[in-house]
């Protein structure tokens, strides 16, 4: 083959190479372009047990801010925009967003714990990071129910610790039911078994407070039962009283555990 030819040969293809390389960038750029949203996978993340919010309310969130991005080109949807959005809402925690080439738009939501519910004058659910989040009006939690007078700084402070602290311990977890601020801050608990008040008073010593309670129940109820008492007051140092009417007596001087015929237990050094 005479160069020349050659060389025309050799120019020729690689022009060609050069119109395809160019053509097919136009081409696969212009298809990823009109490329259409076929589909909307929701997926609630399952690290969540507690479920406030479902698939169908967040495709009716994206629906009512018109993010639904069914039917529009992949070239208009933004998915940060959604992920911003929904991000926003008080039941979200964390939000993904993106698109696969067979027309699909994934969204991942992780929901926010409820760690447990404040129930009065306002009712609100505060969550494993400490954040106020709103009750949800399809869904219910069940978590420990806290109520009375419940102060905002209180919930994130002081109870948040204690329901900590209940949730730690499978004896107390099983057992207290609700929570009960009253109007001097004294605490009362309310548990599953039997009818009895317990009067924890304030926060300061809970854990010792609540194992000489425990004591108690294993050991002095199995002998004197348990519906027998209306009250049992942890507020006095080494000492449970427990009053068979609302008023609680002041201790008396005792070394164990004690029956007095009329009105009330007294636990010393339990």
């Amino acid at each position: 083959m005479q160069p020349k030819i050659k060389y025309i040969l050799i120019t020729i293809f690689s022009v060609l190479t050069v119109v395809y390389l160019l053509f097919s960038m136009q081409f696969f750029s212009g298809v990823r372009n009109v490329n259409v949203c076929k589909q909307l996978h929701i997926k609630l993340d399952d690290a969540n047990t507690v479920r406030l919010i479902s698939e169908k309310d967040i495709a009716r969130l994206l629906e009512n801010e018109h993010l639904n991005p069914v039917g529009k080109s992949y070239s208009v949807i933004r998915t940060e925009k959604i992920e911003r959005f929904l991000k926003s809402h008080p039941m979200v925690k964390r939000a993904e967003c993106y698109k696969t080439p067979d027309g699909m738009v994934n969204v991942t939501v992780l929901q926010r714990t409820p760690k447990f519910r404040v129930v009065g004058y306002q009712s609100y659910y505060i969550d494993q990071d400490k954040e106020r989040m709103p009750i949800s009006p399809n869904y219910a939690a069940y978590i420990p129910v806290v109520s009375g007078r419940v102060t905002l700084s209180m919930a994130k402070g002081q109870l948040f610790d204690f329901v900590s602290f209940l949730e730690k311990n499978p004896f107390w977890d099983a057992q207290i039911e609700q929570i009960y601020i009253r109007d001097d801050l004294k605490v009362e608990l309310v548990p599953r078994v039997g009818d009895a008040i317990i009067l924890l008073g304030s926060f300061d010593r809970y854990e010792a407070k609540l194992k000489k309670l425990e004591k108690l129940y294993t050991k002095g109820f199995n002998i004197v039962g348990w519906n027998k008492y209306k009250v049992i007051n942890l507020e006095y140092k080494d000492q449970v009283v427990c009053s068979r009417s609302e008023f609680v007596m002041r201790p008396v001087v005792s070394d164990s555990v004690s029956i007095e015929v009329k009105d009330s237990i007294i636990a010393k050094k339990i």
